[in-house]
């Protein structure tokens, strides 16, 4: 009975995880370039009583056996790169990568990697996060300059109030051979692990990497009607387990009454 126990909790407690991670995705619905989450789960080990195949003592053989499990537990959250959705808000330093591919900033002196667009400029010109991470290859618009056209290949170019156009450099795009294997830093932003390898660079449109699209933003990949039957699932799969710990400790209080 104990064994039912033990795993009804496990239960639960994979379950409260799931509540977290969808907590997280519905918090983050409407954050420039988030990506969604989802729980993994694996089942625990299992108490073999009796081995499938076995003899049996008059010749004949086990056909399944018995193995009762204990229970189940989170294995990781996996970042679900699916491309969101495209805003136009007709900011000339508002990005979308259409397809693959991130910006490259750096953040604390250290390369970070980010899905979102929402660039500024600072007090001298360079192209920066709302934080102020500065974005990679660094480019400083001039004061003069009177409007900024950034193409589909990265390439970017400034333009005077005569007209005159000036080419700055040519934004890049980093792709990861696993990049579910990020790790995420906060502030939209991620960083190279063992697991996501290490970034490539390319030019957008070129190499599999995505376009860069002006006067747009990617909004958060998050699915609210996807992730409320989530939570709908989550809260039954919680709750029958909570009954299975019930009904378990209502039969050992049956057991414990035999004698009286």
């Amino acid at each position: 009975m104990l064994r039912g126990l033990w795993s009804a909790a496990s239960g639960m407690s994979a379950q409260k995880m799931t509540i977290d991670v969808i907590a997280n995705n519905l918090a983050n619905v409407s954050t420039t370039g988030f990506k969604k989450s989802r729980t993994d789960f694996q089942d625990l080990m299992y108490q073999t009583i009796s081995q499938g195949g076995s003899q049996t003592a008059d010749g004949g053989q086990v056909p399944t056996g018995i193995q009762v499990g204990m229970g189940a537990m989170p294995v990781g959250v996996q970042k679900m790169f699916i491309q969101g959705d495209f805003q136009e808000t007709k900011n000339e330093l508002h990005l979308a990568i259409e397809g693959r591919g991130f910006f490259k900033v750096i953040s604390n002196g250290e390369d970070a990697y980010s899905r979102s667009g929402n660039f500024k400029l600072d007090s001298d010109g360079n192209i920066v996060t709302p934080n102020g991470e500065k974005l990679q290859p660094e480019m400083s618009v001039p004061a003069a300059t009177v409007s900024v056209e950034i193409g589909t290949d990265g390439t970017v170019t400034t333009f005077d109030a005569t007209g005159t156009g000036s080419q700055l450099g040519t934004i890049e795009l980093y792709s990861f051979a696993n990049a579910a294997g990020l790790k995420s830093m906060g502030h939209n932003l991620y960083k190279a692990t063992d697991g996501s390898g290490e970034a490539v660079s390319g030019t957008p449109g070129s190499d599999g990497m995505g376009t860069v699209v002006q006067g747009y933003l990617e909004v958060s990949n998050v699915d609210v009607v996807e992730e409320m039957v989530s939570m709908i699932m989550a809260q039954r799969a919680y709750e029958i387990n909570s009954k299975a710990i019930k009904t378990a400790d209502d039969m050992m209080s049956i057991v414990n009454n035999l004698k009286r």
